[in-house]
């Protein structure tokens, strides 16, 4: 025999103007205290406040069918979980389960977070937030995840968060939130392992996706680990991949292909900084079309936005001791990548004074800055002006190689390397902005 469907309207739902959070969730406890089944949302919109799924539990929106959350505060139970890295007390997502193993949320239907309310209020009246606003999906200590087919849209901060948990897809969702919506990320998994992001469209106000591992003052640093991400496409938000800035417990064993990137404010980012500790380690990135960025590599270790962001710990560019705190990046490698319409900088490489990043390979890179550049900040660090057109700027590194790498319409050198160690340029070439003809590097 299949799995049971429990039908919210058979509780009680109803797509008239009505909320229907109580009758939405006795389908789901129904459905858990038989073992398990499909909750059914049938085609129609229904307003709900936030639901907790629990194991063994298949969300279903059936096409046509909208699940729009409520834009009230006291629609939303107050729970502990992470909010940017940090262990705290938080509204409870859209979509909530913790300790759960076993859902899925699946069909064509639509999850809709409602979140202009929640961003005019972030942005303007902050104190009347009793609490971090609610994600869209977020799981916390989870396995066995599935997020498939559906559409997210209007989420009121981070749109899919899971957290510690274990084997979990994402698979053929695409995500739609307005691009100046304020912290609206698409895909973060923190702290999980065993992920596989695929198929995904992302168009949101922040990062497309962003691997993270928590930051200093969680309770448990647990390490982010064997992450695919493969056929995705990324619109605007301010990164198109990124691998921080909270990374306490590490991220590792990170593989990203055939990725395609138009207007994303950057491209590949790495960032951290000091006091955050844990390494970035065993990255294989390839295949990807990057499109009017503003710089399509970032490797960045003294990104200054967050807590003590703008301390001189973080900014000053002399070694300090090499402590717990101190992040490290190391064994990077891109390959098969093309980048045109690029504005600012070609790559930006800044490892730690006391601390190189280390072991990066570029290989077969094609990068054409735009010939009318608009001039913008690189990388988010202190003390960095606007440019435009420049090749690649590196700082504190060691063990790089670029090799069948090409860069067009730059301005100055191809690769300003200063302070740094054992960088080749192999088989490369460049062509100045205004120049007819390559230069062989």
């Amino acid at each position: 025999m299949g799995a049971i469907d429990y039908t919210i309207t058979d509780f009680g739902a109803s797509s008239k103007a009505q909320m229907n959070t109580e009758a939405i969730q006795r389908a789901i406890d129904a459905a858990s205290e038989a073992g398990g089944g499909r909750v059914v949302i049938p085609a129609g919109t229904f307003m709900t406040g936030a639901l907790f799924l629990k194991s063994n539990i298949t969300l279903y929106l059936s096409s046509g069918a909208v699940l729009k959350f409520s834009d009230n505060q006291e629609d939303y139970p107050v729970v502990t979980s992470r909010w940017e890295g940090v262990q705290q007390e938080v509204y409870a997502s859209c979509l909530y389960a913790e300790n759960a193993e076993n859902i899925s949320v699946t069909g064509f239907g639509v999850l809709n977070g409602n979140g202009k309310k929640w961003w005019e209020i972030f942005r303007n009246r902050q104190s009347e937030l009793k609490f971090p606003r609610p994600k869209l999906i977020s799981f916390d200590n989870c396995s066995r995840i599935t997020i498939r087919d559906v559409r997210l849209i209007d989420s009121p901060s981070w749109t899919v968060n899971p957290i510690l948990c274990e084997n979990v897809t994402v698979d053929n969702v695409s995500i739609l939130n307005p691009a100046d919506s304020p912290n609206t990320d698409g895909i973060d998994p923190e702290s999980c392992k065993n992920v596989r992001i695929s198929n995904c469209h992302i168009d949101v106000g922040d990062d497309c996706i962003a691997v993270k591992a928590g930051t200093e003052g969680t309770e448990k640093r647990v390490s982010c680990e064997n992450v695919t991400i493969t056929n995705c496409t990324m619109v605007h938000g301010h990164g198109g991949i990124v691998l921080g800035s909270e990374m306490s417990g590490d991220i590792r064993n990170v593989t990203i292909t055939n990725c395609v990137f138009q207007g994303t404010d950057r491209g590949i980012r790495l960032k951290s900084r000091r006091g955050r500790g844990g390494i970035i380690e065993d990255i294989r990135i390839s295949n990807l079309v990057m499109d009017n960025v503003v710089c399509p590599f970032i490797i960045n270790l003294y990104y200054f936005w967050g807590p003590s962001g703008e301390q001189q710990y973080v900014w000053d560019k002399n070694p300090q001791p090499i402590t717990e705190a101190t992040p490290c990046f190391r064994r990077l490698h891109f390959m098969n990548i093309t980048a045109k319409n690029v504005q600012a900088a070609a790559g930006f490489i800044y490892g730690l004074a006391e601390q190189y990043a280390s072991d990066i390979t570029f290989d077969n890179i094609r990068i054409s800055m735009a010939e009318e550049a608009e001039a913008g900040e690189p990388a988010m660090m202190m003390g960095i002006e606007k440019m435009k057109n420049q090749g690649f700027i590196i700082h504190f590194a060691e063990n790089l190689v670029f090799e069948r790498v090409s860069i067009e319409n730059h301005l100055g050198q191809a690769f300003q390397v200063e302070e740094s160690r054992d960088v080749e340029i192999l088989n490369s070439r460049s062509k100045k902005l205004g120049e007819r003809h390559f230069e062989k590097l």
